[in-house]
């Protein structure tokens, strides 16, 4: 295996048996994250998957830097979703997408697990260097990790998850049989979904079956005037099963058993609900009654909530296949369609049944969603791009989307902006980004 293998292959259409294709590509830069070459021939490329990577890049960096500004495009504080809690699941279905032509044809399983196991673990490891903390805010020109409070878990983190459990199924539990119908597709990948059936299962029995009981956590007691560090310990009242609230769930009583409460994010939406800021749906002050979790550090993509998310990418997967089995534009799009209707009209019917839309959580409800949504917008783009040649219009998008890792490590992680923010004049406050009113 090729020592210059990156992450990005986690995210990237790629074709394992391809070796005259990998022979032709050169090593990228140094300087940068370089990608694998053994994407299909440019005649068999999904032009269209590349859009929709890099729309979902654009669409990252829009929530990240205009949610603060527009809440309604801002994460949801808790129930509920926006145009930023589609981010997570597109790129998720688009990473089940790419695989179906990762492992289209296979020459050796074993070999073909091994470089999912070393591939996944490789983005686990980024999305802890980016994640974990390393990189400090734009306020803070220091770096370093403080080990003790290390945040473990992450968006890359969740992707490498995914892409690991739904590689394997691909690579073992798929049949031998020819395709020549929706029914042979679904028997060739049968087992596939009695794992999407077994996960959402063990999801939905833990989330209502597991009782939460009380539990405390310590935050810093700031003290006019003291130079003193003291804590304040706050005890969070439970004592329920199945409750799905921000304080009393059982997604992030599992991460603090498993993880430990000091290994999470420290910046939950919920700070910004109705009970915890009097901003509400923006972050603010404390309102007097509020709740005693409204401080306490939460995972958005903690240990439970990524099964659900693994289960998106199994059915972006599905939609790969039918890309791989049908090469007619017409029953494409007629499979596509179908399936995310369903899958839309079931997240909304738990969703009116009390399964509330939850990114937090990622609800069944949720995942049916944005699983529909994702559908439906990947057919929209292959229509355009693939079926009727409209690739001018997005040739940046496209771009994009070859590039995500790199845009997503260089603006999303702020690393671009860091760069700059280290050269002032005098003082760190007289900096180019503090001019323009970024890093205030």
């Amino acid at each position: 295996m090729r020592a210059k293998l990156t992450m990005y292959e986690a995210i990237k259409d790629n074709d394992d048996d391809d070796h005259q294709w990998r022979e032709k590509k050169d090593i990228e830069s140094a300087l940068q994250i370089s990608r694998s070459s053994s994407l299909p021939p440019d005649k068999e490329r999904l032009v269209s998957l590349d859009v929709f990577r890099g729309l979902t890049v654009a669409l990252m960096i829009l929530v990240d830097d205009v949610g603060g500004i527009l809440p309604s495009i801002n994460h949801s504080p808790w129930d509920g979703v926006t145009l930023a809690d589609f981010v997570m699941p597109f790129f998720l279905f688009i990473v089940g997408v790419s695989l179906a032509f990762a492992y289209k044809n296979l020459s050796c399983r074993f070999v073909a697990t091994r470089k999912a196991l070393i591939r996944s673990l490789k983005l686990l490891l980024l999305g802890l260097f980016l994640q974990g903390g390393f990189i400090h805010g734009l306020n803070n020109l220091t770096y370093g990790i403080d080990v003790e409070k290390i945040r473990l878990m992450g968006i890359l983190q969740r992707i490498a998850i995914a892409y690991l459990v739904v590689a394997l199924c691909e690579i073992w539990l798929k049949g031998n049989h020819n395709v020549s119908s929706e029914l042979s597709m679904i028997k060739k990948y049968k087992f596939h979904w009695v794992v999407a059936f077994v996960i959402t299962t063990i999801y939905l029995s833990l989330l209502y079956g597991l009782y939460v009981p009380d539990w405390e956590y310590q935050i810093l007691k700031e003290d006019q005037g003291s130079t003193l560090t003291t804590f304040l310990n706050l005890k969070v009242k439970c004592g329920v099963r199945g409750h799905t609230g921000p304080g009393c769930n059982a997604v992030g009583m599992l991460d603090r058993m498993f993880l430990g409460i000091q290994h999470l994010y420290r910046k939950p939406v919920y700070a910004r609900t109705k009970q915890c800021s009097i901003n509400y749906p923006n972050n603010g002050p404390l309102p007097p009654d509020a709740p005693s979790w409204c401080q306490a550090p939460f995972d958005p993509e903690g240990l439970l909530s990524s099964l659900m998310a693994t289960v998106t990418c199994l059915v972006g997967l599905h939609y790969g296949h039918i890309i791989i089995h049908f090469k007619d534009h017409k029953k494409r799009l007629n499979q596509w369609i179908l399936r995310s209707f369903c899958l839309l009209m079931l997240g909304l019917a738990l969703n009116l049944f009390g399964m509330h839309l939850n990114k937090p959580l990622y609800t069944l409800s949720y995942m049916c969603v944005t699983s529909g949504a994702s559908g439906f917008l990947l057919s929209a783009i292959y229509l355009m791009v693939d079926v009727y040649g409209y690739k001018r219009a997005s040739l940046v998008l496209e771009w994009m989307g070859i590039h995500a890792l790199p845009i997503y490590v260089l603006i999303a992680c702020n690393l671009v902006f860091l760069i700059i923010h280290g050269f002032y004049w005098k003082n760190p406050i007289n900096n180019l980004l503090h001019l323009i009113g970024i890093g205030k």
